[in-house]
């Protein structure tokens, strides 16, 4: 039994620590010692030996005082982050990434820069809420840069990557927040490139994808792919050069080729399957729900277009 669970229990026991806040921290703070102390026994892996010594642990607190509601969801969610470690991280690192965890509570991603979810973020980070943010970018704009500066000037932990890492952060995230250029009435986010192959990354490790998106961009229309007819073409030579990197210039020469198109595509259309939820001025609706605020959004703005012309 490790001396900090040991502590926890019998303080659990006299009742010196009640309440289910207090108690839950308590436990945390424990699994955080426990985690800093551990190491993989061998011919085992660190998965499945550390997942069956907080089982043993929890069994112990059990035994001291029934678990409350907030510490079996947190039990839950230390196992969870323990069986999602990729086995190609060292011991070293496999702890970093518990202790850091436990530590900061939420790990959520932001793809780009999107002004409302900075809001989001920043409004979050004022109600003292603990959570750390991986800001994932792209070329050729590197958005994302300018909501990465935003968010360390506000004091908020965050993480940079590009998008060609998603897949190996995403086991640490919890939730996915996405900016969006439009919403379709069958739920089909139209937002920057890229944005469907993180939603889509994200379903395949079943992460929350919840896109903020203000009422007034809600549209009727549907849209199905990722056609090139509403869509809008960038710079070619934003793709076919990487700014500030001149010896890299494979291409050069080729850029009148009539047997070479360059395709710089803007935007990209995301299916409602990946996404979880929305966030709007009328509250948190399903994909589903978009056609009943397109038509009470319309119905308002009717409404309030009549009283003005009479």
């Amino acid at each position: 039994m490790h001396p900090a669970v040991y502590k926890v229990g019998l303080q659990y026991l006299s009742w010196d620590i009640s309440g289910g806040n207090a108690r839950c921290i308590a436990m945390l703070q424990a699994f955080q010692e426990v985690v800093k102390d551990y190491s993989t026994p061998p011919e085992k892996t660190l998965n499945r030996d550390m997942t069956a010594q907080i089982s043993s642990y929890v069994s112990f607190l059990i035994e001291c005082r029934p678990l409350s509601i907030s510490m079996g969801n947190a039990i839950r969610f230390v196992k969870n982050r323990i069986a999602k470690l990729p086995i190609t991280l060292s011991e070293s690192e496999a702890k970093a990434s518990l202790h850091s965890d436990i530590e900061h509570g939420d790990v959520l991603l932001a793809y780009g820069s999107s002004t409302v979810i900075e809001m989001v973020l920043v409004h979050a980070h004022e109600l003292r809420k603990k959570f750390r943010v991986f800001v994932v970018d792209s070329r050729p704009k590197l958005q994302g840069q300018l909501l990465l500066r935003r968010l360390i000037k506000r004091g908020i932990n965050c993480t940079y990557t590009h998008i060609t890492a998603i897949s190996y952060i995403m086991h640490q995230v919890t939730k996915v927040f996405l900016g969006a250029s439009s919403v379709f009435s069958n739920g089909t986010v139209y937002s920057r490139v890229g944005t469907a192959c993180v939603a889509m990354v994200a379903n395949a490790f079943r992460v929350p994808v919840l896109v903020c998106c203000e009422a007034y961009k809600f549209h009727e229309k549907v849209q199905l792919d990722y056609s090139k007819c509403s869509n809008e073409l960038g710079d070619p030579n934003a793709i076919s050069k990487v700014h500030g990197r001149e010896d890299i210039n494979y291409l050069n020469g080729l850029t009148n080729n009539a047997k070479l198109k360059f395709l710089n595509l803007m935007y990209d259309a995301t299916p409602s399957d990946y996404i979880s939820m929305i966030i709007t001025d009328y509250g948190m609706v399903p994909p589903t729900s978009v056609p009943v605020i397109v038509r009470e959004y319309q119905k308002e703005h009717l409404l309030q277009s009549s009283k003005i012309v009479i």
